[in-house]
């Protein structure tokens, strides 16, 4: 009798499986049927934590995946780097020239940053008081900043033209300031020019060539467009008129010594004396070809350190945070190989491929240009995504941290208004993702002990992006219930 019941259990346990499976894919064949996806191409996987498939289609296929790779990039350096790693930027005197200033950094994004509760100047005052104890005010101060812990390839190659410039594609570097942004304001009040340049905040010296024009329609279609360490910028596209103050956002061109010159000015204003400001950017292309490298001789006297790992990709995945998730693979690389000469990304992706083969994954679909996801180059699958996240729910030792950095759907970050007012708010903890024509979503469904992870990725849809983000709603509210 015992062994019939426990034959009738397992029966129905079996039938529950298989009418459960039978739904999700059901949701998911409507999902594909949507009119926007009549041109596109879909992946979709969802799975249990112990790797079994639940509804799919598509799944083992590699797509463009915008900034759900941020999930992979953060996933990543939580394994490697551990949550309470800190990045450090040293303040010391140079043995060889004692009246010297030398602000070395290690990479650390969230110097002067406006996030993470960080009040951006703070630490000029930090630095000031620091530096009176080792240095005469009265004497003539020469600062040397030392930006080349990643060397001076600070973008990807496969990066565009169209992003390039924008505060979104900023450079990094051994150096980051301010998130390497500042603000570009306009007056737009005049309808019979193009919108009047009123200021940079931060201050910047800068060359703008302006070919805006004003819409009506409110939105802000603005784009400034720039290489790197120039100082000319191009301003393209079009901002909303009629307003007596607008802004939009660029990359810090040169934040190395961006950062020197307002170490500097900041330091005179406190009765120093300041004299020769620089970076380490000629010496490091002087030297590069050479044998013998020359480097600076440092009586370190100050440490300043970051906010913890941990804290830093919250914001990467919270706020989907392109300038954290830059440095943080090539932190990855340079964690590999110190040599500064070496390209700290292309160590990143290499280490990252390493880590996730070890650790059982399939990773023959994931290509990686970035830590970001911003170069359309950049592919991965469904099931590789699904893969990483269960390992990280079922084997990492950080798996609450992880969980605990991706936002939740109806709540916060870049997914506040997915699923708003549903009965999946709240429980869904997702990474979005975004460039022309790609729409993705990954993470966590979570009710009680039951927990399933999943990933959708829609490349070259047609159509309002609103339309296919709310057939994506849709589609989970279908396959979760």
């Amino acid at each position: 009798m015992k062994t019939m019941r426990r034959c009738l259990l397992t029966f129905l346990i079996l039938i529950s499986y298989v009418l459960n499976a039978q739904v999700k894919q059901a949701g998911v064949e409507t999902f594909l049927n949507h009119q926007g996806l009549k041109h596109a191409s879909a992946g979709i996987c969802v799975k249990d934590l112990s790797g079994k498939q639940l509804a799919g289609h598509n799944e083992d296929k590699a797509y463009t995946p915008a900034s759900i790779l941020k999930v992979v990039t953060t996933a990543t350096a939580l394994e490697i780097l551990g949550p309470d790693y800190r990045y450090q930027t040293t303040l010391a005197i140079d043995k060889d020239k004692p009246d010297r200033l030398l602000v070395h950094g290690y990479g650390d994004p969230t110097l002067g940053t406006e996030h993470l509760d960080n009040t951006p100047d703070a630490f000029l005052s930090q630095w000031t008081e620091q530096i009176r104890q080792k240095f005469d005010p009265a004497k003539s101060l020469d600062i040397t900043v030392i930006d080349d812990y990643f060397g001076y390839r600070g973008v990807s190659q496969q990066w565009t033209y169209q992003d390039m410039g924008n505060y979104y594609a900023a450079a990094s570097y051994g150096i980051s300031i301010y998130d390497n942004t500042y603000k570009l304001f306009f007056n737009t009040v005049r309808g019979d020019t193009c919108p009047v340049i009123v200021k940079t905040l931060p201050e910047m010296n800068l060359m703008f060539r302006n070919e805006l024009a004003l819409n009506s329609a409110g939105q802000d279609n603005g784009y400034i467009h720039g290489a790197p360490f120039s100082v000319n910028r191009l301003l393209t596209g079009d901002i909303p008129g009629g307003k007596v103050s607008f802004s939009i956002k660029g990359d810090i061109p040169n934040p190395g010594l961006y950062l020197g010159k307002v170490l500097a000015k900041h330091l005179t204003g406190e009765g120093f004396e300041t004299g020769a400001v620089e970076s380490a950017y000629n010496r490091y292309f002087a030297q590069m070809h050479s044998k013998n490298k020359k480097t600076s001789d440092e009586d370190v006297f100050y440490r300043h350190q970051s906010f913890p790992l941990k804290d830093i990709i919250k914001d990467t995945n919270v706020r989907s945070n392109n300038h954290y998730a830059e440095h943080l693979i090539r932190t990855v690389g340079r964690a590999k190989t110190t040599d500064i000469y070496s390209c700290p990304l292309d160590a990143g992706i290499a280490e990252t491929k390493k880590l996730w083969e070890a650790r059982g994954l399939d990773t023959g679909a994931l290509a990686m240009f970035d830590g970001s996801g911003l170069a359309p180059s950049n592919a991965v699958s469904p099931a590789f995504m699904c893969d990483l996240l269960a390992y990280m729910q079922t084997k990492s030792k950080y798996a609450d941290i992880f969980l605990e950095s991706l936002p939740k759907a109806g709540v916060d970050g870049t997914v506040s208004s997915r699923l708003k007012g549903t009965r999946l708010a709240g429980k869904i903890s997702m990474k979005s993702g975004s460039i022309y024509g790609v729409q993705c979503f990954a993470g966590y469904y979570t009710d009680g002990d039951r927990k399933y992870v999943f990933t959708i990725m829609v490349n070259n849809f047609s159509g309002p992006r609103s339309q296919i983000t709310q057939a994506i709603d849709n589609l989970l509210l279908s396959m979760f219930r």
